[in-house]
């Protein structure tokens, strides 16, 4: 028996993985290699220190930027490198068991609560933003919504949604909002 063949909406949620994990392990990878030359050298300074409110520096040597007891940028780097794959099979015309889907969207929405977490920290604790992780939340928004798409059942609202590009787009102006509100002027 042949096995199924993958959905249209699969196929997309498979190139926004692909696309959404490489960028984020991208992200993580350059943050990593500046983790390590920062520990290496104390007087480094991470290239996407741009500014005092752009500094992946500051962000970095915060506890929040190693809340599990080693660099956050470790779990991106692993997670991302992951759903890359997943999306490369996909786009292959793989065909995933409804569990497996489940558990992309496990991970998928963990990771996309870690992130809201971090743009708290980021905006009213730490104040300061990391170009590259502002990277990763901009891929972790699409990430979880279409995910989140792909595994709702046909009658459900999140796949009602009309148009489907709404929901990540009001995400994008509410964190754009929360950064312009919070520091203006003093990005440039």
């Amino acid at each position: 028996m042949p096995a199924p063949s993958p959905s249209r909406s699969a196929r997309g949620t498979g190139l926004l993985l692909l696309v959404g994990g490489l960028l984020g392990t991208l992200a993580s990878a350059v943050l990593t290699a500046d983790r390590v030359h920062t520990l290496e050298n104390p007087a480094f300074s991470p290239g996407c220190n741009i500014n005092a409110v752009l500094s992946c520096g500051d962000v970095m040597d915060t506890w929040q930027g190693n809340l599990l007891g080693f660099p956050n940028m470790l779990l991106g780097v692993g997670a991302f490198a992951a759903l890359a794959a997943l999306g490369l099979a996909l786009v292959a015309g793989a065909a995933f068991p409804r569990w497996l889907w489940l558990g992309v969207w496990a991970g998928v929405t963990a990771g996309f609560a870690f992130t809201v977490w971090l743009i708290g920290q980021c905006l009213y604790v730490i104040g300061a933003l990391c170009p590259w992780c502002l990277l990763v939340w901009a891929v972790m928004i699409p990430l979880f919504w279409y995910v989140t798409r792909q595994v709702a059942r046909p009658r459900s609202w999140v796949r009602r949604v009309v148009p489907h590009w709404l929901v990540p787009l009001a995400m994008y102006a509410v964190v754009a909002a929360l950064v312009w509100a919070e520091f203006g002027d003093r990005l440039f």
